[in-house]
């Protein structure tokens, strides 16, 4: 007897299980006044940066010298720089590069380290013993330090500097990953698809690698603000963003000149940076809650 299946079932299944996720993740949001303040400034972060064409009073770089060093008025809220450029504009569009930028490299770093870290933690042998000596080596020195090292040689600019910070930043993630596909690959659904035949690829691409969604999506979430903090310390240093180019980083290296005439150069994109780090550090700290059951029956507990 041939039974009838509808084609379209799995998918609404699929899709009733993502909208029960939605749902509860909104709900433990709300109970969770820390990972809601963090989605709150993640998502006005984010809206900044996408409206920074609505939201700038002026273009970033429309130069008036005559109205140089301004308070903040209603005409321009967070007054003007040296040469009279208007600093809310540029605090925006600032923020829609460094943004771009951090999560463009996180996505490079995440998809590089994940893929070293199931890799070798599959494979093991000869493989896994030399990708872990060079991750060794690029976790005995400090990211920042690293960083500074590779775009030193390449020269400064934001190419270099999204190649240096990738070059160095896998390596957190490789180790991470390592270790749960360690506990992973002796589960019972790992072994019973090496039973039926399945080969590595297929073991690591279809049962591995769904597994470690969760946990990676909370590694590279707290990893945003790390990464926001390096772009903005290099280009500070003058080795990404360079003038004119609105960036966060280097609209404090600008402002430090003039520090005791306009602080509010230095304050307001100081400020956005941190606001910035915070919302992803408590997002993050959300994420991880809401992905582990066993936090959650800790907090019930108690």
């Amino acid at each position: 007897m041939t039974v009838s299946v509808d084609p379209l079932a799995r998918y609404r299944a699929v899709a009733q299980r993502d909208r029960s996720f939605a749902r509860r993740a909104a709900s433990l949001l709300r109970r969770d006044r820390t990972a809601l303040a963090g989605a709150i400034l993640v998502g006005l972060a984010v809206l900044g940066a996408l409206g920074a064409d609505v939201l700038a009073p002026v273009a970033p770089d429309a130069v008036d010298v005559a109205n140089r060093f301004a308070a903040p008025t209603a005409a321009h809220p967070f007054g003007t720089d040296n040469l009279g450029r208007d600093t809310l504009s540029r605090i925006v569009f600032g923020g829609r590069l460094s943004l771009l930028v951090a999560v463009a490299v996180t996505a490079a770093v995440t998809m590089i380290g994940v893929a070293v870290g199931v890799l070798t933690g599959y494979v093991g042998g000869a493989l896994d013993a030399a990708l872990m000596r060079l991750v060794d080596v690029l976790l005995a020195l400090p990211r920042l330090v690293l960083a500074l090292a590779v775009t030193g040689v390449l020269g400064p600019g934001l190419l270099n500097l999204t190649l240096a910070i990738v070059a160095v930043g896998w390596a957190d993630y490789s180790r991470v990953v390592r270790s749960l596909v360690l506990g992973l690959r002796e589960r019972p659904f790992v072994e019973s698809a090496r039973a039926v035949g399945a080969s590595r690829g297929r073991i690591m691409l279809r049962h591995i690698a769904p597994n470690l969604i969760g946990q990676i999506a909370v590694l590279s979430t707290l990893d945003l603000g790390a990464i926001l903090l390096t772009l903005s310390g290099l280009s500070f240093l003058g080795l990404g963003v360079r003038p004119p180019t609105p960036e966060w980083g280097s609209m404090l290296a600008e402002g430090k000149n003039f520090l005791d005439r306009a602080p509010q150069l230095m304050a307001f994109p100081g400020a956005a940076i941190s606001l910035a780090v915070l919302g992803f550090n408590l997002l993050g700290d959300g994420l991880r809650d809401i992905l582990d059951p066993r936090i959650r029956e800790r907090r019930r507990g108690a």
